[in-house]
């Protein structure tokens, strides 16, 4: 981690996808949002378009948050951008864009250029790695990021190929798995069901630091910071901040 981003004395704060707790998720609006807040980084899911952009949601298929049925893949950004990923979460929003990776980094060089990114590669495929890492380079972001993905050949590729600051999952939920993958993971995520359960202790013993989501009440906080989180994500940040600053932590 050394090699990428400098140490800080505390944990970092990571919102999730944007802030999604109160705003519709992986949308500018809740960049925009989390970026108000005493933020360290947010993280947010990348697909490449039909017309090889890489563009910002968490599924590949648009059904969930924009109501309409297909998959990122087969759209091209013109269709991409005709959909509404704002009303389904609540009307008030009606009409956000679904962005694109690169509208995002030019938010973020505007409004808040010192954040760490947290990019999770949700198509798993070279090109995709490819192409998001050219946009964060030419943007200047690379090396303040974190690499994250549930697939295991994808998790070595941004290793082996870019050096990239990696963060991988426990290996029951990975895909492509296979013997080493850990050798490739600088750092290691682990969902709130897992940071509560008795397994918790087994991935921290594995030493590398540990990203832990997502901490949305006090209760939550508490306990990955017992157990040692070297980052919190959150959808609702305020708990963790609150709690942080409190503490003098923050």
């Amino acid at each position: 981690m050394e090699k990428h981003m400098e140490k800080l004395d505390r944990v970092y704060v990571e919102g999730h996808r944007g802030y999604c707790a109160k705003y519709p998720e992986n949308t500018m609006v809740s960049f925009n949002a989390a970026m108000d807040l005493k933020i360290d980084a947010f993280e947010f899911d990348v697909w490449l378009s039909k017309d090889k952009v890489p563009v910002i949601m968490h599924d590949g298929n648009p059904k969930r948050t924009c109501g309409v049925d297909g998959h990122l893949r087969e759209m091209t950004l013109e269709e991409i951008k005709k959909l509404d990923a704002g009303s389904k979460f609540d009307p008030k929003f009606a009409g956000e864009k679904v962005p694109t990776l690169e509208e995002l980094l030019q938010a973020v060089t505007a409004k808040r250029p010192e954040l760490k990114l947290g990019v999770e590669i949700k198509e798993y495929t070279e090109e995709n790695v490819d192409l998001t890492v050219a946009l964060l380079k030419e943007y200047g972001f690379f090396d303040r990021c974190w690499f994250y993905a549930f697939n295991a050949r994808i998790i070595k590729y941004l290793k082996t190929k870019y050096d990239a600051l990696t963060m991988g999952y426990p290996d029951f939920q990975m895909g492509e798995w296979f013997k080493g993958a850990y050798d490739y993971y600088d750092e290691i995520g682990l969902a709130m069901n897992l940071v509560k359960s008795e397994i918790c202790d087994f991935y921290m013993a594995k030493g590398m630091p540990a990203h832990m989501y997502c901490a949305d009440k006090l209760e939550h906080v508490k306990l990955c910071l017992e157990k040692g989180a070297t980052l919190i994500t959150a959808n609702d940040p305020i708990p963790l901040i609150t709690y942080l600053e409190e503490q003098g932590k923050l």
